[in-house]
């Protein structure tokens, strides 16, 4: 028979604690138990060789056998004189582990996960509960200005979501309940769903506030007046100061993005404004501009 790795098949070290080898047995039994795995000849002997494994490591003395022993550790008696038990631990190792089901095949995992003896262990239907779902959902950013519905198709299966206003770009949410289905009347698992929500191209998004650059033609920037700029919630109209500088910042208050599940409470709108300097100019503006050049020395 070929030399199997209790350790490696658990997937622990050697110096794990008691503990460790019983919670990483624990989580395979589960994962490999027959009742989840109907049919299933690999998942089978997959659930023997682990019972095996936490068998003789979670025994001090059986382990200290096969921590010294290695493959040879069931026939000690050859390296310990004087030992009568080998013949005796032989044939029981391997009923218990052959395939026959006999009257304590998986009276241990029973034991150990639910308490009370095989008996009760067969009686009872273990609920599990279903597998986590995990799934990404892509926005624009005029997508996160409002409450909206959308619809996802997860595992073939059509989900409606309310996506709330001001959804923050990689928030995460749980959809209870949407996730596997649970087995043997376990609960569900859920579904959560997290945001990838892009840049406008014009307008960056900060939390809940909004920064944006306008460029400003260079006689308004010099002699005031007003224009119009286009935001994420439709047209706005600006009154510019005469002699607005060229990187001058304002802030419109209450025009950024909606603060996520407060209903009416908004971030702010910061404009930053670029003044544009004319090209192409015609004889007569560079004249005039050469004129109030002359004027400022």
């Amino acid at each position: 028979m070929d030399f199997v790795d209790y350790y490696k098949l658990l997937g622990i070290d050697k110096s794990a604690t008691p503990k460790e080898i019983r919670s990483a047995y624990r989580k395979l039994a589960r994962k490999y138990h027959p009742d989840l795995n109907p049919n299933d000849k690999d998942a089978n002997k997959n659930f023997q060789q682990i019972n095996e494994a936490n068998e003789v490591l979670s025994d001090p003395e059986k382990r200290k056998k096969y921590d010294q022993y290695g493959k040879d550790w069931k026939h000690t008696e050859q390296y310990e004189p004087g030992s009568n038990t080998g013949e005796q631990q032989s044939y029981s190792e391997g009923k218990r582990y052959s395939g026959m089901k006999s009257e304590g095949d998986f009276s241990d995992f029973f034991e150990a996960m639910f308490g009370g003896g095989a008996d009760a262990g067969r009686r009872r239907h273990v609920k599990y509960r279903g597998e986590d779902y995990n799934a990404e959902l892509h926005l624009e950013l005029e997508d996160a200005l409002k409450t909206h519905k959308q619809t996802l198709t997860v595992n073939s299966k059509k989900i409606r979501i309310n996506i709330p206003a001001g959804i923050e770009n990689g928030q995460v949410i749980k959809i209870q309940g949407h996730g596997g289905a649970g087995i043997n009347g376990g609960p569900n698992g859920d579904l959560y769903i997290k945001f990838t929500i892009a840049n406008h191209s014009d307008i960056k998004r900060s939390g809940n506030d909004l920064y944006m650059k306008v460029n400003l033609e260079l006689y308004t920037a010099v002699l005031g007046g007003e224009i119009t700029i286009d935001t994420l919630t439709g047209k706005v109209k600006l009154k510019v100061k005469p002699e607005t500088q060229n990187g001058t910042k304002i802030k419109l208050t209450g025009k950024g993005f909606p603060v996520y599940k407060n209903e009416g409470q908004f971030g702010d709108l910061y404009i930053t404004y670029e003044v544009k300097i004319p090209t192409n100019l015609t004889e007569k503006q560079k004249t005039l501009f050469a004129e109030l050049s002359e004027s400022e020395a």
